[in-house]
């Protein structure tokens, strides 16, 4: 159907049937207008949800409701009804949804209470634990249009790996969420759908291309988000909307099944999208992961890397952790708020007792080139043809920065991957410290050079895609709101590194922007471990992390 029509037909049924989805009994009455910009309270003031359904939504991870369904303190069915009565509300705030099944995830739900009565046994790890998707994921009977119009009313035919993965790990799958259109800009913005809004702040950015993901889960309107990341769409999003989130190395997860807009293979020989989570707590992650590596899912996925979750590396109990931090890539400089935050975080950390040490990394700068290189591998002409199938526009903030291209010689292509070769390897050199010859068992650095910026201005993404081409595992956790006192920081004077360095810059000139605007946002850390090395990151970022939260001293981090 969706070929012989056109966009903007098709983009209004795709929203009337988004619509007719949603109880008309779960509508809110009044929703907020565009000048209220923090809409997080509306799920717990608009009546909607119980007092029961609140405390489901509000007071539990992933972990702890599992232990709840278990103990039968709550039903898969309360806990299911519960997600799906605050992402409908989430939905009306943020517009995060794109396809809703909130019919078909009550209706196992109740399979799943019925099973756990008639045996006395959870079905899996995640019995009764709602997920949501981002988009890209296939979904047996309901569309993955990726917000393109010549991709929508089409059902997809089969589950995506992973999909069949979580709901034979006992998970309720109950709705997919928005993305950028051609999954390759950092707001998540398409025809198809429309805006993503930042639930923290309606005036700023959700990220990309996760940002539907990301702004459900700050809403609770999720417990556990899968995004994907190629050039920093999970760990964005993350950032954006104050969570944590993993970026695995591309061979972790299994990623078949899913809709890129992009010819079958061309990962293959461009840079490959990973899969992982977004989640309000750090153990979820944890979770999520350990769930998809004890399902081997190796054995189903020819790309998947064999490896256990134990045996994806470790810091290990009889020595002292070294914790790296790289402060600049010295291709774009951190604004004042993230610099000043870098300098908190790595003050705490030695002075709970660890040990910290500074990494130069002179190669860091040239990743971004060469990972810009390589996403234009097909010169953008699949994604133009799913887009003129139905006269589709390219959105506004991408219609000055993409256009088609002759598709990548070979021999231009081979000589990408050369220099990504000689790249890695020098990059390996970051992993030692030079003073000691210690290993370097995981490295901070900034997610951004600035906050979180107004919509449609996030300035390049040159501290997350780099470690898309080096394949490093790599994930974020929220550190602090930004504070008045961050807004009376002034840049040090000096010529910009460049042409990005002077657009980020412009973030934080007060002649061009409101300062003020940031103070309904957090600032978040990135840390990175070697590749494949998934449990180390996790492992590290959990010690930053009781850190950070005050929680803990060297002593107490135990692991």
């Amino acid at each position: 159907m969706a070929s012989t029509s056109t966009w903007q037909a098709i983009a209004a049924r795709k929203q009337k049937q988004r619509q007719s989805r949603i109880p008309t009994e779960w509508m809110l009455a009044s929703p907020p207008p565009p000048t209220v910009t923090n809409v997080l309270n509306v799920p717990r003031t608009c009546g909607i949800l119980t007092t029961k359904e609140l405390e489901i939504t509000e007071q539990h991870d992933a972990v702890s409701l599992s232990s709840y369904i278990r103990s039968k303190k709550y039903t898969a069915e309360e806990v299911t009804v519960a997600f799906c009565k605050r992402a409908a509300v989430a939905q009306q705030v943020c517009n995060c949804l794109t396809e809703i099944f909130f019919n078909d995830a009550i209706a196992r739900a109740k399979i799943l209470d019925q099973e756990f009565l008639r045996t006395g046994a959870a079905v899996g790890p995640l019995h009764g634990i709602p997920i949501s998707l981002k988009d890209t994921f296939k979904v047996k009977g309901f569309d993955t249009s990726i917000g393109i119009a010549s991709l929508a009313e089409n059902a997809a035919q089969e589950n995506a790996l992973l999909v069949d993965i979580l709901l034979e790990a006992g998970a309720v799958i109950y709705c997919k969420t928005g993305i950028p259109q051609t999954l390759m800009a950092l707001d998540s913005d398409n025809n198809l759908f429309g805006r993503v809004l930042n639930p923290r702040n309606r005036l700023v950015t959700a990220g990309g291309s996760s940002g539907g993901e990301g702004a459900l889960v700050a809403m609770r309107g999720s417990i556990l988000g899968i995004g994907t990341d190629v050039g920093g769409s999970i760990r964005i999003p993350a950032m954006c909307n104050g969570l944590y989130g993993i970026k695995p190395s591309a061979q972790r997860v299994p990623y078949v099944g899913q809709e890129g807009g992009t010819r079958p293979g061309a990962a293959k020989i461009a840079l490959p999208s990973s899969a992982g989570p977004i989640a309000a707590s750090l153990r979820d992650c944890e979770l999520l992961l350990r769930v998809v590596a004890d399902a081997q899912p190796w054995e189903k996925d020819p790309a998947v890397a064999y490896g256990s979750w134990e045996e994806q590396g470790s810091i290990k109990e009889t020595k002292r952790p070294l914790l790296g931090v790289i402060r600049t890539d010295n291709l774009i400089g951190p604004l004042p708020p993230v610099s000043k935050m870098i300098d908190e975080t790595t003050e705490r950390l030695r002075d709970a007792g660890l040990e910290v040490v500074e990494v130069d990394a002179p190669a860091f700068k040239r990743c971004q080139s060469l990972a810009n290189a390589l996403f234009g591998v097909d010169g953008g002409n699949f994604m133009f043809d799913l887009l003129e199938k139905t006269g589709e526009p390219l959105i506004k903030w991408l219609s000055t920065r993409i256009r088609r291209k002759e598709q990548m010689s070979l021999d231009t292509l081979r000589d990408l991957h050369a220099k990504k070769v000689d790249l890695e390897t020098e990059m390996l050199k970051i992993w030692k410290d030079p003073q000691t010859g210690r290993t370097i068992d995981a490295i901070i650095c900034p997610v951004a050079p600035h906050p979180v910026p107004p919509l449609d201005r996030w300035n390049g993404a040159s501290y997350t895609s780099s470690f898309v081409l080096l394949d490093y595992p790599a994930g974020v956790l929220p550190v602090r709101d930004v504070t008045e006192t961050d807004l009376t920081e002034e840049l040090i004077e000096g010529n910009p590194l460049g042409s990005w360095d002077r657009a980020n810059k412009e973030l934080w000139n007060p002649k061009t922007i409101d300062r003020k605007l940031y103070l309904d946002t957090m600032l978040s850390i990135q840390v990175i471990a070697p590749r494949l090395q998934e449990r180390r990151l996790y492992q590290a970022m959990e010690i930053i992390d009781e850190v950070i939260r005050g929680k803990t001293s060297l002593e107490k981090a135990k692991l």
